[in-house]
């Protein structure tokens, strides 16, 4: 299984000023070096969520950029995505994995050493770990966990941790020297006045 690259982009079409510009946005970060991108539009159906997976597998194979579906195996089967990203409420991964063979990729969501161990032990490739920072989405699930957690999971952690939740250029560093494999971003590159630019500069922060 090839390196996994210092940046995970996680689609949220809410960022966005209009919902059909998500297409030529991702096209602007692919552009720009995305190497790795999650389709998570939690709100759409099988049936909504099907046709926009497989325009955007079309542009991530042209780019060459690993696609992973969220949540969906079902939908990452039918449109030969590169895996998928579990949360708490999916299909464990072992479950995943008897699906999807051993060649694909699975992500799961974790908030804790617990979570990351959980899905070390069911076969999982790499995890995400946050909210690290505040950011609105998430402040329902109560307050950051902060750069001190993080290193923490990164060092019981023999899979490859994401920092995620509120990280910008300004702190991607610190998430870095945290010990964090990468850092999983949404707003920061969704919502940039350019974001062609905006992960340039974030790429050469992450020394990709």
């Amino acid at each position: 299984m090839s390196e996994l690259p210092p940046l995970y982009l996680i689609t949220d079409r809410k960022q966005l000023a209009e919902a059909r510009l998500l297409l030529k946005v991702l096209e602007e970060l692919l552009e720009a070096g995305v190497t790795m991108l999650q389709l998570r539009e939690k709100d759409l159906s099988g049936a909504e969520l099907l046709p926009l997976a497989r325009d955007i597998r079309e542009l991530t194979k042209h780019y060459n950029c690993k696609l992973l579906i969220n949540d969906r195996v079902d939908v990452a089967m039918a449109v030969d995505a590169d895996g998928v990203h579990l949360g708490g409420n999916s299909v464990p991964p072992a479950v995943a994995r008897e699906r999807l063979g051993p060649n694909k990729l699975i992500g799961v969501s974790t908030h804790s050493v617990t979570d990351i161990l959980t899905a070390e032990r069911q076969g999982a490739d790499f995890v995400t770990y946050g909210p690290v920072f505040y950011t609105p989405s998430k402040a329902a699930y109560g307050k950051p966990l902060g750069l001190d957690a993080l290193k923490t999971a990164c060092t019981h952690s023999k899979l490859p941790v994401y920092g995620l939740g509120g990280i910008k250029r300004e702190n991607c560093s610190a998430v870095r020297n945290s010990g964090a494999h990468g850092v999983a971003l949404i707003s920061a590159l969704l919502s940039a006045h350019s974001p062609f630019e905006s992960c340039c500069r974030l790429l050469k922060i992450l020394g990709s």
